[in-house]
């Protein structure tokens, strides 16, 4: 089943973000070179496509996990979780309906 993984930063964490960034890269690669990977990517804080210093508000992650559990496991793992960038982080079922 498909799960969303909604993450939101906590302030003044893009220097951590940044610092961290390839090793969440590589788990979410590891996803996609297994075909579970639908969409992620972060939440700009401001209307913009690179949003500088401004830096993100959060990320998300829509991706097949074999349970809840599964997912909020893979959630807890993340490299941003370990280095302090997510103040918090939801997991829950997500259901494709387009396109």
């Amino acid at each position: 089943m498909l799960y969303a993984i909604i993450s939101q930063d906590r302030e003044d964490s893009l220097e951590s973000r940044m610092k961290t960034r390839p090793a969440h890269l590589e788990r979410l690669s590891a996803l996609r070179d297994e075909g579970r990977l639908v969409l992620a990517g972060p939440h700009p804080a401001i209307d913009s496509e690179d949003p500088g210093p401004a830096g993100f508000s959060g990320s998300l992650v829509v991706a097949e996990f074999a349970s809840l559990g599964e997912a909020e496991a893979w959630a807890d793992a993340d490299p941003y979780m370990a280095a302090g960038v997510y103040s918090s982080v939801i997991v829950k079922p997500f259901k494709k309906v387009l396109p």
